[in-house]
């Protein structure tokens, strides 16, 4: 490859890192998209990832506590999220859930567009979402919906962090 093509594929690379015009997409996967999603009723405890569990299915599968969300305009799960998100798989398998349904709800700082940040939400639901599925959830028992930054709290760089995540609620 000679220097000038070495050097756009670099500089396409640092355009789609910094935020280019359109929000990651995750890998496809079939999605149920709850309708109305408001607000969660349920209180929600940070995990080990960029998702954010419910006390309830936490109690319920022994899931510990702790923190750490998406990156700035990215749907990428990273290698924290895989052990929280196979306990909630075992869980929702062969432990105390088993047969119950998740509920993803994406969410997104408050910086950017209303619809970017949306799709961005949506995007991170159906990451999770494949993860599940790939990982044994079965089929149909996944819903994904997004809130985008309707609920986004944050003001400064630690408030959006928080705001950039999927929260797992028990589903329907």
């Amino acid at each position: 490859m000679d220097f000038s093509k070495a050097l756009g594929a670099a500089g396409c690379v640092a355009l789609l890192a910094c935020g280019g015009s359109k929000p990651p997409v995750a890998a496809p996967a079939p999605q149920a998209n709850a309708s109305n999603a408001g607000p969660s009723a349920q209180s929600t405890t940070p995990t080990p990832s960029n998702v954010s569990i419910s006390d309830e299915i936490r109690s319920k599968c022994g899931i510990p506590d702790a923190d750490a969300y998406f990156a700035f305009d990215s749907a990428h799960i990273t290698s924290m999220d895989h052990s929280p998100l196979d306990l909630v798989v075992k869980c929702f398998t062969k432990g105390p859930l088993a047969g119950h349904s998740v509920k993803l709800v994406g969410r997104a700082d408050p910086r950017g567009e209303s619809d970017y940040n949306m799709t961005l939400g949506q995007s991170r639901a159906d990451a999770v979402g494949v993860y599940l599925d790939a990982r044994g959830m079965a089929k149909g028992n996944t819903q994904t919906t997004s809130r985008g930054s309707m609920d986004a709290s944050g003001t400064n760089e630690s408030g959006w962090q928080h705001d950039r995540r999927v929260d797992v609620m028990l589903g329907n």
